[in-house]
């Protein structure tokens, strides 16, 4: 059965220099075994699938599949689709976009041509063990004394986030993927002297054990490293984070706190728009 698909770019205003996600708009009808065989086809870090709502309060439910298995929330896939449905013609009953997804539901506004994601609440926080963190430094190429802070960010991706004590010794890493295991691990590091419109922090995330060596844009590790470094390091209610640079994106994510809620958002496009048989 022919379905409509669109690729979208997530988190840049550049063209194809963010985060591609693969959206099939109508999925319903296709199966888990299905779902799971497209996502592996696409090679992508997410592939998504939208449905009918099952919860009366949600615009559409949302299913997101790594290669590798299924998430329950997932940031880029989130702000990908919620364009993607839009695009397609989808109107929000409220005046946010809500998605159904595992972790629950998930409010989305447009912001200009920006779209952000309220962050779900974590699953999991506090301090590392050390023998993990021993392992992930290790990994990373650097010593345990190199991590400025280090605490559980998981809100559906189980993320361990590490601080480091600048951008560039996150974009200095050079990591051994395999010595990593199953450990989903995003680091971050301060920009100095900042200005208005550029970078505060550059992030990279590693998730090998969901078969992504290196994510080129990651909505959900912003988010929750946004609310550990709002809470424990005074990160500004409002700031960017960059990330990608290594692997030549122009990853941004535009992370606000309005007091309430942290919202994460950046730009999105598409970039191919067509059918899939499925």
């Amino acid at each position: 059965m022919l379905r409509e698909f669109a690729q979208v770019d997530v988190f840049s205003s550049v063209p194809v220099r963010g985060n591609p996600v693969a959206v099939v708009v109508d999925a319903a009808g296709v199966s888990d075994a299905e779902m799971a065989a497209f996502a592996r086809w696409t090679n992508l870090s997410e592939t998504t699938f939208i449905l009918p709502a099952d919860d009366e309060r949600a615009d559409y439910r949302l299913r997101i599949f790594t290669p590798a298995g299924e998430l329950p929330f997932a940031g880029h896939p989130t702000l990908g689709s919620a364009h993607a449905w839009s695009a397609a013609g989808g109107t929000p009953r409220g005046e946010t976009i809500v998605q159904e997804c595992g972790a629950g539901l998930v409010d989305i506004r447009v912001d200009g041509d920006r779209f952000a994601f309220a962050a779900p609440p974590l699953t999991r926080s506090g301090p590392v063990a050390q023998e993990t963190l021993a392992q992930v430094a290790g990994a990373l190429g650097i010593g345990v004394d190199a991590i400025v802070d280090a605490a559980w960010v998981a809100n559906g991706p189980n993320w361990i986030g590490l601080l480091l004590d600048s951008a560039q010794a996150v974009l200095d890493l050079r990591p051994d993927l395999a010595a990593m295991g199953g450990h989903e691990v995003g680091v971050v590091g301060p920009y100095t002297n900042s200005v208005a419109g550029e970078p505060n922090y550059e992030v990279r995330a590693f998730a090998p054990g969901q078969g992504v060596p290196e994510d080129p844009i990651t909505g959900s590790l912003n988010a929750g490293l946004a609310m550990w470094l709002r809470a424990a390091h005074g990160a500004p209610a409002s700031y960017i984070a960059a990330q990608g640079t290594v692997l030549d994106r122009v990853g941004r994510v535009f992370v606000d706190d309005d007091g309430e809620r942290i919202w994460i958002g950046g730009h999105t496009a598409t970039v191919i728009a067509g059918t899939v048989q499925l």
